[in-house]
């Protein structure tokens, strides 16, 4: 029984080490599309530092994770939140690299005028943080239901990036200049895009810990 109670406690810890990555990345995402909006360097440049600290911390829980699973030799439910949680901090590690992406184009923008204002891409954005928040809360409610309505909201990620992608078009269309400019928008765009992708990997993660069973819900 003992032993028991010491696993669960530290399966509580890596809940609590996943949350504060998921809240690390979640601050990096949103000050990357702050940084863009407002043609911020500092920020930009506050959020690609930040990187080293995500990619440290996926590190210190892969440890942790195999540590567990040495020691516990955990099986069924148990050896699957281990994994799917192995999963999971991969996918956070990702979502943090797209908003150093975004951050980095910042950079590159600093010192243009904007073709247009930016509407579209922080809805996006917005979209795909709370995307990435619900999953995660998911993920420590264990709820399988939640983990699939969460990935359906793919969809309207994908429709704002079509959206996007035709109006920036347009813009390179009728003005080559813009096409530079353009096409650095569409990375971030797309960079978001990834965003929902891999939050939708974590909707995946979370529906084989409860169920067992493996779904592609980016199908």
């Amino acid at each position: 029984m003992t032993a028991r109670i010491n696993f669960e406690r530290e399966l509580t810890q890596l809940h609590e080490r996943i949350l504060l990555m998921s809240s690390m990345v979640e601050e990096m995402l949103q000050q990357s599309i702050e940084a863009l909006k407002n043609k911020d360097i500092s920020l930009a440049q506050k959020v690609i530092k930040k990187d080293d600290g995500i990619d440290e911390k996926e590190l210190e829980i892969q440890d942790f994770c195999i540590q567990l699973i040495a020691r516990q030799r955990p099986l069924a439910k148990d050896l699957r939140l281990i994994t799917a949680s192995l999963k999971i901090i991969t996918d956070l590690e990702r979502i943090a690299d797209h908003a150093v992406d975004i951050s980095k184009i910042t950079l590159q923008l600093s010192e243009e005028s904007y073709i247009k204002p930016l509407i579209d891409i922080p809805r996006m954005a917005e979209l795909a943080k709370l995307m990435m928040k619900d999953s995660i809360d998911s993920y420590v409610k264990e709820n399988a239901e939640f983990a699939k309505e969460v990935a359906e909201k793919d969809d309207e990620i994908d429709h704002l990036f079509k959206q996007i992608y035709r109006e920036l078009l347009v813009y390179m269309m009728e003005d080559p200049s813009k096409i530079t400019q353009a096409t650095h928008f569409l990375f971030v765009a797309r960079y978001l895009e990834r965003v929902a992708d891999h939050t939708t990997n974590i909707c995946e993660a979370v529906i084989y810990l409860v169920t067992g069973i493996y779904k592609d819900l980016n199908a």
